[in-house]
């Protein structure tokens, strides 16, 4: 149906060793838009993704990508479906050029691959062999295999990581010209700026269930709330701290010396704040106000804590 969705999941649940590393997950992804799937480490996208690709299969639940089953109908969705995996999953042997010309060859109508080299810079190391590739070099050609064959949904894994700044740049403009033809585009990542810039819905994962989800607007927006970061001595007493701020200001400190404050800051919180630190002889070495971003919001849902 032309209104349906491209990927569908509902209630998935896989297990190992009888942990349930997908929780009865629900998420939905669109043609013409980038999804983007936030998580900490170990909190079930890849596997949610792979149940997906129908490189695992699910112990409970539905998924249903471009209406069909990916391991049942897996053959039909071969020529409809992308993939970009982390690691590459690449030939490791074979020259850079060639497998990509291999890959062009598996379908009908395939992209234009000069013009896909060209956007991809693939042309100065196409005569390298894949195991002699850098990490940012390996991810531009898996990118391109990805797409060669005009996917409908395409399933892109850290699409950018160990790119140097150019590079990054213009994969990116290329995942917005692939969400401009109409292509479901599910992208996993942890980097926050690559969510805010390309995603128009995000699914925030954690302990194997989509724990938030909108557009990066509606995550970050609540109402007046800027955040307040502060570099200073560390070990200060967050909770007088936020006494003496006011009430309706949350106080965390990120990491030893650095503090996050969120809520209605204004002029009245900085003078409040300057004054509190005077009184204790501690001199701030950085004060930044602004709006909450997208990590701000991935932190406080899931926590500073490592994994």
């Amino acid at each position: 149906m032309p209104d349906s969705p491209a990927l569908e999941i509902a209630g998935l649940v896989k297990r190992y060793d009888g942990r349930a590393v997908v929780d009865r997950l629900d998420l939905v992804a669109r043609a013409g838009q980038v999804t983007a799937v936030l998580g900490p480490n170990g909190a079930g996208k890849t596997t949610t993704i792979e149940c997906c690709e129908g490189l695992r299969q699910a112990d409970g639940g539905t998924v249903r990508v471009l209406g069909l089953d990916p391991l049942l109908d897996a053959a039909r969705l071969r020529p409809r479906v992308g993939v970009m995996l982390q690691d590459g999953g690449l030939p490791t042997g074979i020259r850079a050029q060639d497998m990509l010309a291999h890959v062009a060859r598996m379908y009908a109508a395939p992209r234009d691959r000069d013009e896909l080299t060209e956007r991809l810079g693939l042309g100065s190391f196409g005569r390298t062999t894949v195991r002699r590739l850098s990490g940012g070099q390996r991810q531009r050609l898996a990118l391109a295999a990805a797409i060669v064959g005009r996917p409908e949904l395409v399933f892109l894994d850290e699409p950018s990581a160990g790119m140097d700044p150019q590079s990054r740049h213009a994969v990116w403009e290329l995942v917005r010209e692939l969400r401009d033809e109409g292509v479901a585009v599910v992208l996993t990542t942890h980097l926050m700026d690559e969510a805010e810039d390309l995603a128009d819905h995000v699914a925030i994962v954690d302990h194997g269930r989509v724990i938030a989800e909108g557009s990066v607007r509606d995550l970050v927006s609540d109402g007046d709330d800027r955040t307040l970061r502060l570099d200073t001595a560390a070990g200060l007493d967050v909770g007088a701290l936020g006494a003496a701020l006011g009430d309706g200001l949350a106080v965390t400190e990120s990491t030893p010396g650095s503090y996050v404050v969120v809520g209605a800051v204004g002029p009245t919180t900085l003078a409040a704040l300057t004054a509190w630190l005077a009184d204790r002889g501690a001199l701030a070495t950085r004060v930044t106000v602004g709006r909450r971003t997208l990590e701000d919001v991935f932190l406080d849902l899931t926590g500073r804590h490592l994994r």
